[in-house]
């Protein structure tokens, strides 16, 4: 799972909370969309945003879930897509 995030952005550390909250911290890689133009056009406004990746065909397996998520919905996102 990846969380598309900017260093400073009080929402994005918000997020990465809710995620140690429902304890996927460890499956969470953080990719700071600052220093990625291609990811800062596409995320620029709306980071936070989750994704989940099928690594054996790189290819998004889910919706992407952006902000505003609370503990409830992120848990339920999690579940439906297996990894809750």
């Amino acid at each position: 799972m990846t969380l598309y995030s900017t260093q400073g952005r009080h929402l994005c550390e918000q997020a990465y909370g809710l995620l140690v909250e429902v304890g996927v911290q460890y499956q969470v890689s953080i990719v700071d969309i600052a220093f990625d133009d291609a990811l800062f056009s596409r995320y620029g406004i709306t980071i936070p945003v989750l994704s989940i990746l099928n690594h054996d065909v790189h290819t998004i397996s889910a919706p992407e879930r952006h902000w505003p998520f609370d503990r409830n919905r992120l848990a339920a996102w999690l579940t439906t897509y297996k990894l809750g």
